[in-house]
C-alpha cells in the first residue's frame, strides 16, 4: 500500500452509502481498512460488481450483539488509529462499543460517526435517505428547471459530498491534531467525529446562502446564473439526441461561444448578456442552433476553445475522452472500470487496491494478531460468535 495514510488503522463497521464510500477513500489513501461485518454476513451487490466500495478492506465478521463479540472488537479497536460507525444515534452506545467504551481501551482513537441527521434534534433517529437530508438543508429546493417541481438528483449530495468527504476531512483533521499532540497526557486527545449528512449538505451551499442573502440568488427555480436559468450556462441537446454542456459565463468564454455559435455581436446581445430579459430569447435561439449539428460536429468547432462548451458523456464515454485517458482517470477491478482515487499526491501517490475481500475472509489473521489464539477463535466460531 502506498499513500498519506500508510500505517494508520481504520476499523469500519460495515454499513451502507456514505460509511464504506468514506472507508474507500481512506483505503485508496493508503490506510489498513478492517471491516467489520456480520456473522453470515454475504457480499453486497456492490462487492459482486466489481467492489467500488470493499476493495482494499480487510473483513472480520463479529457478532456484536454479544459480549464476547464486543469484546473482540475491542481488542481491534485498541490497535486501531480510526473507528468508523455509521449506525442510527444511540445504537453503538446500546451495544457497548460507543465513544466512551472504545476510548477506555484506546484514548488516542479517532472515533468518527456517519448519521443522516446527526447525534441529537428530534430528527436522530428518524430514518431518511439522500433524498430527505438535501430537502431539509436547502439544495433539493433549488435545482431544476423554471416552472417544474425541483429535479430529483444523484445521491451525490447528501450520501457522499455533504456525507462521506465531510467525515473523511474530518477523520483527516483529528488524526492531524492527535499526531500533533504526540506524547502529551491529555483526556481530549482522541476525538468523536459528528459528520451528518444534513449539516454537509448545507454546508455545501454556504456561497449560495450569501447569495441569496444578497439578492444575486432567486428563489425561484431555473431563474439563475447556475440553475440553468442563464442561456450562457445551462444543456443544450444536439441533432442526435446527445448534448452539450455551456458554462461561457465571462465575457471572453462568451465571446468564443457565439462565435462557435455563428452568431453576431448583437444577436447574442454581448453587451448586456448578463441581463435577464434576453436569457429567455437566447436561450430559445441557442437551442434551435444546437438542433442543426451532431454532438460530435460541436465537439469539433470548440475542442480548441475556451468556448466552456463540452459534450455531456455517459459512464461508458467518460473512460474513452483523452483528457480521461491522460490522467488515468479510471481503472479496472473485477472487470468493472471505476474512478482513479483523487486527489493526487506528489510522494505519497494513491494506488487503489484489487482485492475484493469477502465477509469475514481475514477474521483468524486479525483476531491472532491483537491477542487471540487459535484456540480462542475456534471456541468463539462454535459459539458463531465470529465468522
Amino acid at each position: 500500500m502506498s499513500g498519506p495514510l500508510t500505517g494508520t488503522r481504520v476499523v469500519e463497521l460495515a454499513g451502507i452509502g456514505p460509511t464504506p464510500f468514506a472507508g474507500m477513500m481512506l483505503s485508496d489513501m493508503g490506510a489498513e481498512v478492517i471491516r467489520i461485518d456480520r456473522v453470515g454476513a454475504t457480499p453486497s451487490p456492490v462487492t459482486s460488481l466489481g467492489g467500488a466500495m470493499e476493495r482494499g478492506k480487510k473483513s472480520v465478521a463479529l457478532d456484536l450483539k454479544s459480549e464476547k463479540g464486543v469484546a473482540a472488537l475491542l481488542k481491534i479497536v485498541a490497535t486501531a488509529d480510526v473507528l468508523v460507525e455509521g449506525f442510527r444515534a444511540g445504537v453503538a452506545e446500546r451495544l457497548g462499543i460507543g465513544p466512551k467504551d472504545c476510548h477506555k481501551v484506546n484514548p488516542d482513537l479517532v472515533y468518527a460517526r456517519m448519521t443522516g441527521w446527526g447525534q441529537e434534534g428530534p430528527l436522530a433517529n428518524r430514518a431518511g435517505h439522500d433524498i430527505n437530508y438535501i430537502s431539509l438543508a436547502g439544495p433539493l429546493a433549488h435545482i431544476g428547471r423554471k416552472g417544474q417541481a425541483p429535479s430529483v438528483p444523484l445521491n451525490l449530495i447528501g450520501d457522499f459530498g455533504g456525507g462521506s468527504i465531510f467525515l473523511v476531512l474530518g477523520i483527516c483533521a483529528a488524526l492531524f491534531n492527535v499526531a500533533k499532540a504526540g506524547d502529551k497526557k491529555s483526556e481530549n486527545k482522541g476525538q468523536v467525529v459528528d459528520a451528518a449528512m444534513v449539516d454537509g449538505a448545507a454546508y455545501l451551499m454556504s456561497p449560495l446562502f450569501s447569495a441569496y442573502a444578497s439578492d444575486f440568488w432567486g428563489e425561484e427555480r431555473g431563474t439563475n446564473l447556475l440553475d440553468s436559468g442563464a442561456h450562457f450556462y445551462d444543456v443544450y441537446e444536439t441533432s442526435d439526441e446527445k448534448y452539450m454542456a455551456v458554462g461561457a459565463i465571462e465575457p471572453q468564454f462568451y465571446a468564443e461561444l457565439i462565435k462557435g455559435l455563428g452568431l453576431t455581436d448583437e444577436e447574442a446581445h454581448t453587451n448586456d448578456y448578463f441581463d435577464k430579459k434576453v436569457w429567455p430569447e437566447l436561450k430559445e435561439k441557442f437551442t434551435e442552433i444546437f438542433l442543426t449539428k451532431t454532438q460530435a460536429e460541436w465537439v469539433q468547432i470548440f475542442e480548441d476553445t475556451d468556448a466552456c462548451t463540452t459534450p455531456v458523456l455517459t459512464m461508458d464515454e467518460t473512460p474513452e475522452h483523452i483528457q480521461s485517458k491522460e490522467r488515468n482517470a479510471h481503472f479496472e477491478i473485477a472487470g468493472v472500470t471505476q474512478p482513479s482515487p483523487a486527489p493526487r499526491w506528489s510522494t505519497t501517490p494513491a494506488e487503489p487496491s484489487l482485492e475484493i475481500h469477502t465477509p469475514g475472509q481475514d477474521t483468524d489473521d486479525v483476531l491472532e494478531e491483537v491477542g487471540f489464539s487459535k484456540d480462542d477463535i475456534s471456541s468463539l466460531r462454535s459459539e458463531n460468535i465470529v465468522g
